[in-house]
């Protein structure tokens, strides 16, 4: 630490009137987006590499990404520590372990 100030500035679009858009609510609300970001994005990201997804036409891109959080849900849901790891664990059996995970029959 250098004991310099800085100073940022943010500019941010919000649907809170003037008197009611305070730097407090403001910032709770750009945590909250950080915190989805964090949790599902991120991992959506490094996990299932969807930023590298070649699926673009149509609603499938919106279909895959429904699938992925379904799938990461589920994993926590069931316990696991891990995405990293449990998505490995469902890669050893990869016709029976995905429909396990969601209580399908088979």
């Amino acid at each position: 630490m250098t004991g310099r100030r800085t100073h940022e500035t943010f500019h941010v679009i919000t649907g809170l009137s003037a008197r009611r858009a305070k730097p407090y609510d403001i910032a709770l609300g750009l945590r909250g987006h950080r915190h989805i970001e964090n949790k599902i994005h991120y991992v959506r990201d490094t996990l299932c590499r969807e930023d590298r997804s070649q699926i673009r036409t149509g609603h499938s891109p919106e279909n895959m990404a429904t699938l992925r959080n379904t799938t990461l849900e589920r994993l926590r849901a069931a316990g696991a520590t891990s995405t990293t790891g449990a998505v490995r664990d469902l890669s050893y059996e990869p016709f029976s372990a995905p429909l396990d995970l969601l209580g399908i029959p088979r």
